[in-house]
């Protein structure tokens, strides 16, 4: 056993006593806990499980410390995470709103947010957010539940005027297009409509990719010495076979310098069950973890965290995002978040990336002035999302030691 491995190992005791316990009963939509719960739960995991990938990918990582090799998917994971929490926390604000509305309506948009503390400058923002939804008809209290949804998200994307009226006409039509009579009853519908979409992408991941590295980690802590080869004969997943995943990681080896990274997986290995590259990138984190040099053991990283990101994206949250089978109590998910999509923002410890600065730094999608580039973004469609979450990664590799402040998992401050 090799010092790295060594090292790795000692993380792996702590992170199977927390994963074993989801993976005994995973988080669920219907298991009790609010989304909020749900979510902190699920962010601890990835604090947890995230210095064990870490240990592998870089022999000189300590327990506590950062690393200054390009991180695993698993510690991009919390980020991003806690980024699904702040926008399930601001639809548990608008629901508090909508619910203080039925014992007493709110004479205007600041007596209305006021309800739920909110106040600074981003206060500010959301009253005008809330004007804007009342030129479009909307009740006070539910222009204002409305406007809540956005409290933890990028508001500033709303300076730009275009954006602001495209945002609450997309949010306004959403509103009477729920299912409802009643004005506070329809303003719900919409802010269940984001806190589901949002839990359930949250719960799909952590079960189906969180179950994986529980699985890994948990035959590899009996496998003795592992390879990558090992990898890709003895560890398996429903619907893998041997031959795909290697197909997948000698493609990786092979293309791991290409200039863009390889990302259109649909076509590059078509009709391929994506598990297989949840399996190569396991096998490609094991071969940087024996290769030489930084620059081609962090190549190989990158593409390990491609693989596991095409999985995440295409095959478990596009299903959440656009559903066979929509509630019936819900409004459009699809165009939900595409009114929230120019208002996206993760934190990557001190590192900021939001859709608007991806947008505006690039060309105008549509030709057209009087639309704002982040406007012509929906993070529900799956080629809308994917470049942008490939240039966040980017961000994170510029500075790997940032990732390590790890975010604070979310309380729900209105519970109890």
């Amino acid at each position: 056993m090799t010092e790295g491995t060594s090292r790795a190992s000692r993380y792996v005791v702590a992170a199977l006593l927390l994963s074993t316990v989801f993976s005994a009963s995973p988080a669920r939509a219907d298991d009790g806990n609010t989304p909020l719960e749900d979510n902190r739960h699920i962010t601890e995991f990835y604090i947890q499980i995230s210095p064990t990938f870490q240990a592998l990918l870089d022999s000189d990582f300590q327990p506590g410390g950062t690393s200054s090799v390009r991180p695993s998917w698993f510690l991009f994971a919390p980020h991003a995470s806690q980024s699904a929490g702040k926008g399930m926390l601001g639809a548990a604000l608008a629901r508090h709103l909508l619910d203080a509305a039925r014992g007493w309506p709110s004479l205007s948009a600041p007596e209305a947010l006021g309800r739920a503390g909110l106040t600074g400058v981003s206060h500010l923002a959301l009253e005008q957010l809330s004007l804007e939804l009342m030129f479009q008809g909307l009740p006070t209290d539910a222009a204002a539940a409305l406007s809540a949804l956005t409290t933890a998200m990028n508001i500033e994307a709303l300076a730009d005027p275009r954006t602001l009226t495209l945002t609450a006409t997309r949010l306004a039509l959403l509103y009477w297009s729920a299912p409802a009579w009643h004005p506070l009853d329809k303003a719900k519908s919409v802010v269940l409509t984001l806190e589901r979409t949002l839990h359930e992408g949250n719960v799909a991941i952590f079960t189906d990719i969180g179950g994986t590295a529980t699985a890994y980690l948990t035959w590899r802590q009996s496998a003795g010495t592992v390879t990558p080869e090992r990898v890709l004969t003895e560890f398996s997943r429903p619907g893998t076979s041997p031959a795909r995943a290697r197909l997948a990681y000698d493609y990786a080896l092979a293309h791991a310098f290409d200039t863009p990274r390889p990302h259109a997986f649909d076509a590059i290995f078509p009709g391929m069950n994506s598990q297989n590259l949840m399996v190569a990138g396991l096998a490609l984190y094991e071969k940087a973890r024996l290769t030489p040099g930084l620059q081609a053991r962090e190549a190989l990283i990158a593409m390990a965290n491609n693989y596991l990101a095409w999985r995440e994206q295409r095959d478990i949250v596009q299903a959440v995002f656009t559903p066979a089978r929509p509630r019936w109590d819900e409004v459009s998910r699809s165009a939900l978040m595409r009114a929230m999509t120019p208002m996206l923002v993760v934190h990557f410890g001190s590192l900021e990336w939001t859709l608007a600065d991806y947008a505006y730094a690039r060309p105008d999608r549509d030709g057209n002035p009087l639309t704002s580039q982040p406007t012509e973004y929906n993070w529900a469609m799956f080629w809308d999302r994917w470049p942008p979450i490939l240039d966040s990664f980017e961000l994170g590799y510029s500075d790997p030691e940032a990732l390590w402040e790890m975010p604070e998992p979310l309380e729900d401050p209105l519970a109890g």
